[in-house]
């Protein structure tokens, strides 16, 4: 049987806001004697009181701030009790309470990670409450610092990243600008399923493609690592279209751990005069094309979908048409995954799509914006509209063609 007890002590003058406090002992004097303690020392606290360590477990919430336990009560089992204490605590600093004859274990309870120990027969209002401050502080400074380590860790992780896996395009053309955008929907995640990359081979053609292995985990990631180092050898070998889809194909069937794996891609050749291309959809939602209008602004449109193969991974001896596309002469051409036109639109059910993301798209170019910040516009936009970040992976590749005489 546990004992709930809740109170709140006034705050003295200045002082702080009032610290949520677990309280893990089964003697009802000693309680009592910590409750008045606290009360005569002007330290503000909600006290929770559980009898052993289940009932602990059950009362903690994220609002506890410091957990006092003591060692010598029923089922805490000394040191062994205070390390289950600890695994349990998360954000909430640890306080021990031993006896005058166990001194020693309060050494070896700081040494084992609490924050500070006290010995119950020399303890008073002022020193609990001083205490239950240095340790909540203490835990705050430790926390602060883990995050700082994890901060310092994930971005030169990420420094590798951008040098290692995340694509730097390969294009040797003036006119030409290439813009991208690359977020993992897992949190803390350094690399997500999707991938892209552009490709300038020898005779001038551009090739582009965009892809999104299904799921969210580092094998997945690792996956869409994998296909676009192959898909990127295979362009400089030579290969394209549907010869080169059917690679990738076998590649997928070869390196995914469940053949239930399948992944979504586009891929775009555009000739050496920048004014046609050839497009392949495996699965995978068409781009989105920006023509530049002679007397200003520019015409935003969804490319048609109907020449449409399967996802990579799905049929064997699939086949993918392909669709002749005509560009003009000033252009962006932007590839996305569907992490950008999945999101909610409104409380309700439906979703953004194609056809949402294209008139975010004229609006955004309506008021200028271009490259990057087109994309950031964008996905400003959509979370917006989502009502909260998007969490599925995200990637956004957009190929910009301005005439060297404009």
């Amino acid at each position: 049987m546990s004992i709930i007890s809740q109170q709140t002590h006034p705050l003295a003058p200045g002082a702080e806001d009032t610290v949520d406090l677990l309280l893990i002992d089964d003697d009802p004097t000693d309680v009592l004697h910590v409750e008045r303690m606290l009360a005569e020392s002007g330290l503000a606290t909600e006290i929770t009181v559980a009898r052993d360590l289940p009932a602990a477990r059950r009362m903690l919430t994220r609002r506890t701030q410091c957990i006092i336990v003591d060692l010598s009560a029923t089922g805490v089992d000394g040191l062994d009790g205070l390390r289950d204490v600890l695994r349990m605590s998360g954000t909430a600093a640890v306080i021990v309470l031993t006896g005058l004859g166990d001194a020693y274990l309060g050494v070896r309870a700081v040494a084992a990670g609490a924050e500070d120990y006290l010995i119950k027969q020399e303890v008073d209002g002022p020193l609990l409450a001083r205490a239950i401050r240095y340790s909540i502080e203490r835990k705050r400074a430790e926390e602060s610092e883990r995050r700082l380590v994890e901060a310092r860790i994930l971005g030169r992780e990420n420094a590798r990243l951008e040098r290692g896996l995340l694509p730097v395009p390969l294009i040797d053309d003036p006119a030409l600008r290439h813009h991208s955008r690359y977020r993992p929907g897992r949190r803390r995640a350094l690399l997500g399923g999707d991938f892209y990359d552009t490709v300038q081979t020898e005779g001038g053609a551009v090739h582009l493609v965009i892809g999104d292995v299904c799921g969210h985990g580092p094998d997945e990631a690792a996956l869409g690592v994998q296909l676009r180092m192959a898909w990127r050898t295979l362009v400089l070998a030579g290969h394209t279209g549907e010869q080169l889809l059917g690679t990738l194909d076998t590649v997928l069937g070869h390196e995914r751990r469940s053949e239930e794996i399948f992944t979504t891609l586009c891929m775009v050749t555009i000739a050496p005069s920048r004014r046609t291309a050839r497009m392949h959809l495996a699965g995978h939602p068409a781009p989105l094309l920006f023509r530049d209008l002679p007397g200003g602004g520019a015409e935003v449109e969804a490319l048609p979908d109907y020449a449409h193969g399967p996802a990579l991974g799905l049929l064997p001896g699939a086949e993918w048409p392909t669709m002749e596309l005509d560009l003009g002469d000033s252009w962006d051409l932007m590839l996305y995954t569907d992490g950008l036109i999945e999101g909610r639109v409104g409380d309700g059910a439906a979703r953004l799509g194609t056809d949402g993301l294209a008139e975010l798209a004229r609006g955004a170019r309506g008021r200028g914006a271009s490259g990057r910040t087109l994309i950031d516009e964008l996905v400003t936009e959509v979370e917006r509209l989502n009502g909260d970040a998007l969490t599925d992976d995200l990637a956004v590749l957009l190929l910009s063609r301005r005439p060297a005489e404009e």
